[in-house]
């Protein structure tokens, strides 16, 4: 790694997908109940291999300056030695969007 910064990555839950991304900063908003992501890092323009999960990201999240996610919707967040593959999955298995609120009856 070319600096001393951390890297961070962030697994969150979006439509029943894990979106997992690399940022360089994270902390708690000052909007009530969201998570401040910061510094985008995604794969570089001279890699030969172009991976296209790691695209659809960066086209979402390349121009972000900063993404508020609400807190309940963060599965994890992990402090990295180096950037990993930004990637999109299904949320399947125990992967649960908390608080849930049951259906109203009729």
């Amino acid at each position: 790694m070319a600096s001393d910064e951390p890297i961070y990555r962030v697994a969150f839950v979006n439509q029943d997908k894990v979106y997992e991304l690399y940022v360089r900063h994270v902390y708690p908003s000052d909007l009530w109940g969201f998570i401040e992501l910061e510094g985008f890092v995604f794969g570089s323009q001279s890699e030969l291999v172009v991976d296209p999960g790691e695209e659809k990201l960066k086209q979402q999240f390349g121009d972000v300056k900063r993404s508020y996610i609400p807190m309940h919707s963060i599965v994890r967040i992990d402090e990295v030695r180096q950037q990993g593959v930004a990637k999109i999955s299904d949320a399947k298995g125990t992967v649960t969007a908390f608080p849930t609120i049951p259906p109203r009856r009729g």
